[in-house]
């Protein structure tokens, strides 16, 4: 079984201060074997190394997807927790989760309930995931609500891959055409500046305008690093003050194409936590807020807030999301017909898959335009370089004949 090594100051009958390392299952374990040498422990803390080495390591959400299933499967099969622990801490591979797994084991060990020892862990665990497992542990149903848990995560960890997989292509189409506009402009082209020297013909304006880029690219090409770097650094102060950042979020929900991808992606997540979290018998307030702080776009989280106002005033939660009009239609439509029938929790789960797929349409079909328009686009400035040098070498030619 695997143990942590704690580092432990105590003293003996005498006075005498010493100090050194025990290997345990948990602090109480450390005090328990310093007792049984007869020394008063002081102070015991886990090793330094092994703080180190956990910072180190960060874990995936697919990590957290697999650790998920493992204690899915272990709860469904009624094993106690404390004893499902155990055993995922001896079938997992990784050593960074097999960590954590003994750390939360420890904690349970300890007293504390399974979604207490997580939230001593908010890096890790989300608070949708913390409060579906509260809610297990309370109401005696884990073993209902960490399968659709464990759903939850997956099909969140899988639109992502599909997002990423879908922008990989045009994102590499891109970089190689810059690249090969750059290699173009400065390897290439100054090589006919020689050329027309010698000649002494007047050089077209337009090579002359690719001469005088190029060199202005060879010369003051490094300033790219610093103007990339002032970028990333303007755009952490924009997302650095909630203003700002709603300010940001408002105008990038009104890019044509791109605005309803990103509200349909939020609005995905939001009906999707929400529903889990009706489904897991959490109250409609505590569930907005919960919902309300998993999705990254402020406009819609200021919007959100005033939403749970007016709930909390009495409101319809359909009703209230119509009166921001920020919101699909289908949305405030549909949530008001489940809050009619008593679904709402059914409703809105439904209704993230069907927003899931209307992202991955919009994902499908901006690819779809992006990859020839960047083809097209790399073809004119390669070609159009091409054409221009060679048009300004047959012109000389040409005076010369």
């Amino acid at each position: 079984m695997s143990v942590i090594y704690y580092e432990y100051q105590a003293c003996d009958a005498l006075g005498n201060m010493t100090t050194g390392q025990l290997s345990a299952e948990s602090e109480r374990e450390v005090v328990a074997q310093l007792q049984a040498r007869k020394l008063v422990p002081i102070r015991v803390k886990p090793a330094s190394r092994q703080i180190q080495s956990k910072r180190g390591s960060r874990i995936k959400n697919s990590d957290l997807v697999d650790f998920t299933n493992g204690l899915c499967t272990l709860v469904e099969a009624k094993v106690p927790i404390d004893k499902a622990l155990s055993l995922l801490e001896g079938i997992t591979e990784k050593e960074h989760m097999k960590r954590l797994v003994l750390e939360i084991r420890r904690d349970v060990k300890e007293g504390k309930s399974l979604a207490d020892a997580m939230e001593m862990r908010p890096e890790i665990f989300s608070r949708l995931y913390i409060n579906i497992v509260r809610a297990g542990e309370t109401g005696g149903i884990l073993d209902q609500l960490l399968p659709d848990l464990a759903g939850f995560l997956e099909t969140a960890e899988e639109t992502k891959k599909q997002i990423i997989s879908a922008m990989m292509y045009p994102m590499v189409l891109l970089v190689v055409g810059i690249m090969s506009v750059t290699l173009l402009l400065v390897f290439v082209v100054p090589q006919f500046t020689a050329m027309f020297e010698d000649v002494g013909t007047e050089i077209p304006a337009s090579a002359q305008f690719l001469l005088s880029l190029s060199s202005g690219i060879k010369n003051y090409g490094w300033l790219v690093v610093p103007l990339v770097a002032g970028i990333i650094y303007w755009w952490r102060w924009l997302n650095a003050d909630p203003a700002r950042k709603r300010a940001k979020d408002a105008r990038l929900l009104k890019v044509p194409l791109l605005g309803s991808v990103l509200l349909y992606k939020d609005v995905a997540i939001f009906t999707r936590t929400l529903g889990a979290l009706l489904g897991a018998g959490i109250p409609l307030i505590r569930g907005l807020r919960v919902a309300r702080e998993v999705i990254a776009n402020e406009e819609l989280i200021y919007h959100l807030q005033q939403v749970e106002e007016d709930v909390r005033g009495g409101a319809g939660l359909g009703a209230s999301l119509g009166r921001t009009r920020k919101f699909p239609v289908l949305l405030y439509q549909l949530v008001t017909v489940g809050e009619e029938s008593g679904r709402t929790g059914s409703i809105l789960q439904k209704l993230a898959k069907t927003f899931d797929t209307y992202v991955r349409d919009e994902m499908s079909r901006l690819v779809s335009a992006l990859q020839p328009a960047l083809i097209v686009l790399l073809g004119i400035a390669v070609g159009g370089i091409i054409m221009i040098m060679l048009s300004a070498v047959f012109s000389m030619n040409t005076v010369d004949f």
